[in-house]
């Protein structure tokens, strides 16, 4: 069987999912699980059921492997998703070829990882989680499962982001901090001290707003 891969949900970040993992020449294939589509083909990629149907889907051969494109406004459905399946069905993974990723570094199922991005020595990417365009992360940081990491983000080293975190476009967060699970980070945020409190922050330094 060609290597076949089915992303649920099929908006725009499946879409993008689909793109790099065809372009980039990572799958043969590409399908979508979608709950809410009426369209039976999205980017000339087939439809092929509802997520409910996921396992049965899987038993017919109707992919090989999947992967979650539900963005960062659903990152508990993307949780629960997840945890739901990935006991009984095979998660794939992309780094895209352009990314530089050290030998040292680990991403793990679930994950991808976009054009770009630099991952340092011993830098740990859990389950479930993506790193958009041009994302840095420097040297024995940890992010945590089911996160979401926007474009151009700066980690220092021995930071930990933990669980279902959003991290804006552009914002830094220096050395030796820990970000709670379940916290936003706004577009262009410095942070600068340990994040205990979940929410959304913004800000140089950050601040929480809510």
């Amino acid at each position: 069987m060609n290597k076949i891969l089915a992303i649920i949900g099929s908006g725009d970040l499946g879409q993008q999912i689909a793109h790099y993992a065809i372009s980039d020449m990572h799958y043969e294939k590409v399908v979508f699980i979608d709950d809410f589509t009426t369209e039976k083909t999205v980017l000339g990629h087939e439809v092929i059921g509802k997520t409910d149907q996921i396992e049965f889907l899987f038993e017919q051969k109707k992919f090989s492997e999947i992967l979650i494109g539900i963005g960062y406004k659903h990152l508990q459905i993307r949780k629960e998703i997840f945890e739901k399946y990935s006991k009984t069905l095979p998660f794939g993974k992309i780094i895209h070829s352009t990314a530089w990723l050290d030998s040292t570094a680990i991403v793990k199922s679930g994950s991808v990882i976009y054009p770009r991005c630099s991952l340092d020595a011993n830098v740990v990417v859990e389950e479930n989680s993506i790193l958009n365009i041009a994302t840095t992360i420097a040297h024995d940081t940890t992010i945590g499962k089911h996160c979401f990491l926007s474009p151009r983000v700066a980690i220092a080293g021995f930071v930990s982001v933990k669980e279902q975190c959003i991290i804006g476009i552009n914002s830094t967060i220096i050395d030796n901090i820990v970000i709670c699970n379940n916290t936003q980070i706004g577009g262009g945020t410095v942070v600068i001290k340990n994040i205990e409190k979940k929410g959304l922050y913004v800000g140089n330094p950050a601040k929480f707003i809510r």
